[in-house]
């Protein structure tokens, strides 16, 4: 499965594990909306990915083979798999074993709590260096993770922070050793867990509402232009070029 859903006493943990970037695609999208169902009765969830990677975003390989027709389905599962978990009512906290990379660091940002590795790990979306906009629901999450203000810098450049700077630069709200990592994570999770469950979850539906509203609103007209955008001759070639470039081709 490309999602696993484990138990750590009463802590839902969800693990991505799926190829060697547990990367994000329809199987994957699908798997963690089921599981995120599965964990709803869990006093909260850590959500970490599988080896030394967190999440490596967007499987460019699948829309490079699938193209046009692939990212049709694809999209809409992508801003729902996003949405899981932005909308769980419940803590989720973010063990980030390694890199969490374009839709890895929307995935995160999705949660309420992130703790960093002290080994290589990476934070950063970088969708605009391979030629794809954001869809509204990923943008949202960022601008409710970081801040309007802090937008335009996240996004234009493409950077990618780790370790100290990725702290400093709010991308991450603790470090941990890797041994210590999960441990850490799931302490949060269950401190964060301790608190009554249906004022926590209203609390954080409040925090949260103006960004479930400007999407609910806006996502009906944005979604098609920007699967417009993703489905463009220019785009699809920007992947290919990327995957062969970077990726080492679709093998």
């Amino acid at each position: 499965m490309p999602v696993i859903l484990e138990s750590h006493h009463d802590i839902a943990v969800l693990r991505i594990d799926h190829g060697k970037g547990n990367t994000l695609d329809t199987a994957s999208c699908r798997e963690l909306v089921l599981r995120l169902e599965e964990a709803e009765q869990a006093r909260a969830v850590v959500l970490t990915g599988t080896g030394g990677i967190f999440c490596a975003g967007v499987d460019l390989k699948r829309i490079d083979a699938g193209g046009a027709a692939y990212v049709a389905e694809f999209l809409p599962l992508l801003s729902d798999a996003l949405l899981a978990v932005f909308g769980f009512p419940r803590p989720v906290v973010a063990a980030l074993n390694g890199h969490a990379v374009a839709g890895g660091a929307v995935l995160a940002a999705a949660c309420d709590h992130r703790v960093l590795t002290t080994g290589p790990g990476r934070i950063g979306v970088t969708e605009l260096l391979v030629g794809l906009p954001f869809p509204l629901a990923a943008l949202e999450i960022l601008r409710c993770a970081y801040g309007t203000t802090r937008l335009p810098s996240l996004t234009y450049s493409g950077e990618t922070h780790g370790g100290e700077e990725a702290l400093a630069r709010g991308l991450a709200d603790e470090q941990a050793p890797p041994e210590e990592l999960f441990e850490r994570a799931a302490a949060v999770a269950a401190r964060l867990g301790e608190l009554p469950a249906e004022p926590f979850a209203h609390t954080k539906a409040q925090i949260r509402q103006p960004f479930h509203e400007r999407i609910a609103e806006y996502r009906h007209s944005d979604d098609p232009r920007v699967e417009r955008m993703w489905q463009s001759a220019e785009a699809l070639t920007a992947v290919r070029s990327y995957v062969d470039r970077v990726l080492g081709g679709r093998g």
